[in-house]
């Protein structure tokens, strides 16, 4: 007589290679995908269909335990229960259950863990910082499922006018991990970060904040002499801030460089979509003093990094604003504010239309309709533009300046 229950074996199993159904009897069914992948599944009729239920893949759930797990759910069968829909009950009630121990921090943990892989270390590392020195102080330690728009609020309100947009960036960051919470089942209400429709009638927008923080910026007229003693400076690091100042460029820009981005021939430095912050590519025109700078590098080549630092390994991040913090008084500049320099003197000391130079420090231009049909960087534009920047900046001192204090490097 044909056995009806336990016809595998733990060494059948291991032999069975062709993708197909194999039945141990009493609804217990060991299944071959195509592509390979091996699993329990639990086959049963209920209310006139039938239903197949995974009871894990195999061999982290052995025979043994896949035959314990079916006596189980054939004594709920028995009772006239569906088994699948009591799992799912007693799914949804561990949810509830972690609902109430699990933390906004855990909730932190794990969303920076799920996004890592795409982000890199990096950026997880500044969204979990800015969420650990405001939000965890106000409600960290919480359930998730407790927090709500108060809490939310007293965490925002401290930054909103005097940094809106950390207070901005730190809404976001809130309310993607409480979206991420309630996907997974640890929270049910409405997100109490969200903007629009909720926190946009409690707030007044970032745009509409006064107090925004600006870099501190050198008057274009000092920045001929900034330069010229600029130039005096032996170091890789002068060299790596003089081109920053003649390409308008971010300072991460300028010290990620590598040589295979530069064509000198053509005087064009490419930077990838990967090292924008607006994650476009962006060429950048080079001018005669730019590819000096380059050609002294060139000279004291160590690795791909154009200006490199010990051992050939890239400058440290704060480099560039170690070296102008020993060259002017606090407060008097900044390395971004270099950026604002340009800008000031685009808008003041030329006739370049502004959509030139917004494009010369890779500002986003016009509308996305507008963006979607521009068919050109303006480029040769640009290289106009940034050539009279260049002679600008030669030039040892400038009409009406206000000498900005120098300190001796």
């Amino acid at each position: 007589m044909a056995r009806t229950l336990h016809r595998l074996t733990a060494v059948g199993i291991n032999r069975l290679k062709a993708p197909g159904i194999y039945s141990d009897g009493g609804n217990l069914n060991f299944r071959i995908a195509p592509g390979g992948s091996r699993s329990w599944v639990f086959r049963f009729s209920t209310h006139g269909r039938t239903r197949d239920a995974g009871l894990g893949p195999y061999p982290e759930v052995s025979l043994a335990d896949a035959r314990v797990k079916a006596f189980e759910w054939r004594k709920l069968l028995v009772a006239g229960i569906d088994p699948l829909e009591q799992r799912n009950v007693e799914r949804a009630s561990d949810r509830v259950a972690a609902s109430k121990t699990i933390t906004f921090d855990d909730c932190v943990d794990g969303y920076v863990a799920a996004h890592e892989a795409a982000w890199g270390s990096k950026h997880g590392k500044q969204f979990q910082a800015t969420l650990t020195a405001y939000a965890s102080p106000v409600f960290g330690r919480l359930p998730i499922s407790a927090i709500d728009t108060g809490m939310v609020i007293r965490a925002l309100e401290p930054l909103w006018a005097s940094k809106p947009t950390t207070a901005s960036r730190l809404r976001g960051r809130i309310e993607n991990v409480l979206d991420w919470a309630k996907v997974r089942g640890y929270r049910r209400d409405e997100n109490p970060a969200r903007w629009k429709g909720h926190l946009d009638h409690l707030l007044p927008s970032k745009g509409k904040v006064r107090g925004i923080e600006h870099h501190p910026a050198m008057p274009y007229n000092e920045v001929g002499a900034f330069t010229t003693r600029l130039r005096d400076l032996p170091n890789i690091n002068a060299r790596a801030l003089e081109f920053l100042i003649l390409t308008g460029a971010r300072s991460g820009e300028v010290i990620g460089a590598t040589w295979p981005e530069v064509d000198i021939g053509a005087k064009v430095w490419t930077v990838p979509a990967s090292r924008m912050k607006a994650k476009r590519e962006h060429r950048v025109p080079l001018t005669a003093a730019a590819i000096a700078v380059l050609k002294q590098m060139e000279a004291i080549r160590q690795s791909d990094f154009i200006f490199s630092g010990i051992g050939g390994g890239r400058l440290g991040i704060n480099s560039l604003s170690e070296l102008l913090a020993g060259m002017v008084d606090r407060g008097v500049a900044s390395v971004h504010g270099f950026r604002s320099t340009f800008r000031d003197w685009a808008a003041e000391r030329t006739s370049f239309p502004r959509e030139i130079a917004e494009l010369a420090l890779a500002h986003s231009v016009g509308s996305d309709v507008e963006q979607a049909y521009r068919r050109t960087d303006l480029f040769d534009k640009r290289r106009r533009l940034l050539e009279e920047w260049s002679k600008f900046c030669g030039r040892r001192e400038s009409a009406g300046a206000t000498i900005t204090p120098l300190r001796s490097a």
